[in-house]
């Protein structure tokens, strides 16, 4: 549970509707965003770095430089690095939790 966050009115909605996450802003000044993702396949790029926790479902994730995709469940959480590219997909419904470094 996330206690005293602002939350951003707008949401961040990519692949027409089938990747939504909301903006929160914590009471220390950090941001993160909630996301939910649909079934499917998504690439994704970084601008700065990132630490993706999966808090529900399961992410198969293809990250920088690999050839072999990772599975990742609930509770689970990987680091992207700033400037990269990656992908991930997912058969069901997943939501996720990222933290800016």
């Amino acid at each position: 549970m996330l206690k005293k966050v602002d939350v951003a009115l707008q949401a961040n909605v990519y692949f027409d509707g089938k990747v939504i996450s909301r903006t929160i802003f914590l009471a220390d000044g950090n941001r993160q965003t909630l996301g939910v993702v649909l079934p499917g396949e998504y690439s994704f790029s970084t601008s700065q770095g990132e630490v993706m926790q999966v808090t529900s479902g399961n992410f198969e994730v293809l990250l920088p430089g690999a050839t072999e995709w990772v599975n990742y469940s609930a509770g689970t959480q990987f680091e992207l690095a700033a400037d990269v590219s990656f992908s991930i997909k997912t058969q069901g419904i997943a939501e996720y939790c990222c933290s800016y470094l």
